[in-house]
């Protein structure tokens, strides 16, 4: 088998799990709607497959994609047991092509952004040497590429993954954030029905029918960041700023330390009057609340805390800028671990439209820790606006 037939299976045989769903088990096969973005390991794939090389007839693909999310990965695949390798990703919402073959590292970007949370035709097929990106019939981007080395005719399996890597990450000749939040649907995936087995504590989540830029939480899960990872001090006066944007209700953010705690929530048992409890282990306050379409500003200072302007905790003993940068737990949505008080937690449902942290744009894909549920890019339009 010739390279260009080769590259052309690692590039469109990929594809074919775009628009599975599970069928039983950890086996999935059929056409549907997918959502890519919740798999439980940063680089592990959402689901994978492989197929014997003899068994690929066509080399043409097309799909429908939508996201809003500018990086992560989108399909990889491999032949020789991960020697020769393909990967299609977004960089800056653009195409993104590498591969790895023999003596041969490629990576080329190029095309429109497609990460403006429309559905848009992808087409990707071999003319000669060269591989073809098509969206919405125009064609995007050209990859070309040759090795001088003999090579036998390839037999053997390929395999296939979806939203993640079969081959180490360091391989990568130009690294990038692989989790990707998007959907894919209507597509056709050359001539292979081969079965995809997916991780046995995966399930499928609905795709939105209508989205818009944002973080969403479902009322379930959280997203936690370690603050000596997050931007810190400029100058004492103006102290360590966290910025919400957006409409939500339940458990804003909390803060963990040794000795230390402290939640921004929604009380329970006052649906008409929402209030947020600042919480210390050794006491609370209740200050006014964020309402719908809301700005919350959570303000560190060195021996306070400050919410909307308001101090609500003044303590001499604690040095918060020293406690922020050494590194205590911020969490999105709801208290980490597995106390009956975690447990217990209202968590966030909503949409976060932006989180800024000293002016700094927060991405969820960032987080130590991200809850499969929540959606770090996009949210639905209306609450339960979902695809079935």
């Amino acid at each position: 088998m010739n390279y260009l037939k080769e590259v052309v299976i690692l590039l469109l045989g990929p594809y074919l799990i775009l628009l599975c769903r599970r069928v039983s088990g950890e086996q999935i096969s059929g056409k549907g709607v997918i959502n890519l973005a919740h798999r439980r390991s940063k680089w592990t794939p959402l689901m994978q497959t492989s197929a014997n090389l003899s068994d690929i007839t066509s080399i043409r693909s097309f799909f429908e994609f939508r996201t809003l999310d500018p990086e992560g990965a989108v399909f990889y695949g491999d032949t020789k047991e991960g020697q020769d390798w393909f990967v299609l990703s977004l960089r800056d919402g653009i195409p993104e092509m590498q591969i790895g073959k023999a003596d041969i590292l490629v990576s080329v970007k190029g095309g429109r952004k497609l990460n403006d949370g429309a559905w848009h035709l992808l087409e990707v097929r071999s003319e000669g040497k060269f591989v073809v990106l098509e969206v919405n019939n125009n064609v995007e981007l050209i990859v070309g590429l040759h090795s001088k080395l003999a090579e036998d005719e390839l037999t053997g399996k390929i395999r296939l993954a979806l939203g993640g890597m079969l081959v180490d990450k360091q391989k990568l000749f130009h690294p990038f954030e692989p989790e990707m939040d998007a959907c894919i649907r209507g597509g056709h995936w050359l001539n292979l029905s081969t079965p995809w087995d997916a991780d046995s504590t995966w399930e499928p989540l609905p795709c939105f029918s209508e989205i818009k830029k944002g973080s969403y939480f479902p009322g379930t899960g959280v997203a936690m960041f370690n603050t000596s990872d997050l931007p810190g001090l400029k100058t004492e006066e103006a102290g360590i700023t966290v910025e919400i944007f957006g409409s939500w209700t339940g458990t804003t953010l909390s803060l963990q330390s040794t000795g230390f705690e402290y939640v921004l929530r929604e009380l329970e048992g006052n649906k008409d009057v929402k209030e947020v409890q600042l919480g210390l282990k050794e006491g609370s306050e209740s200050v006014a609340p964020p309402y719908e379409h809301a700005t919350l500003t959570f303000t560190i200072l060195k021996h306070s805390l400050v919410v909307n302007s308001k101090p609500e905790l003044e303590t001499e003993s604690l040095d918060f800028f020293s406690m922020w940068k050494n590194g205590m737990l911020l969490t999105f949505g709801g208290m980490p671990g597995d106390s009956e008080e975690a447990k217990n937690t209202h968590y966030l449902r909503g949409c976060l439209e932006k989180i800024l942290i000293q002016g700094q744009v927060i991405d969820l894909d960032w987080a130590l820790y991200k809850h499969t549920a929540v959606s770090s890019h996009s949210c639905p339009t209306e609450a339960m606006n979902e695809l079935t």
